[in-house]
């Protein structure tokens, strides 16, 4: 059974930054990728940003571009998401999740994480 715990989040003043952790346990196949899905509040849950397993490739929302950076640790079992440059529009819950990237970039993935709240604000 695969389990997604996302870790980092807090209250950060705009222009500030942030660390995300999800850590992961299980089995998951390296033709995978691992994504950041994020829920503001009264909006639908969007895509931030994804790493494919297999070969690193990154993958990056219009909206965070330049500004949030993914990567995974050696062992393969943490992904990050380091947050720069926040606004208070970045303010939702973060969620990982992790399936095949087709499903990640669908919105779909196979599993969830439960979630860390980032709150941008002075």
């Amino acid at each position: 059974q695969v389990q997604l715990v996302e870790s980092g989040g807090g209250l950060v003043q705009p222009g500030g930054s942030l660390r995300l952790s999800c850590g992961t346990s299980g089995v998951i196949l390296d033709s995978y990728a691992i994504g950041w899905f994020r829920q503001a509040p009264g909006k639908e849950r969007e895509g931030v940003s994804c790493i494919r397993l297999s070969d690193g490739n990154t993958y990056y929302a219009e909206s965070v571009k330049g500004r949030f950076t993914i990567s995974r640790d050696n062992a393969g079992n943490t992904v990050y998401l380091e947050m720069t440059s926040l606004k208070a529009e970045d303010t939702a819950v973060y969620y990982c999740a992790t399936g095949p990237l087709s499903a990640i970039v669908a919105g779909s993935p196979e599993y969830w994480g439960r979630g860390t709240r980032v709150t941008v604000s002075s």
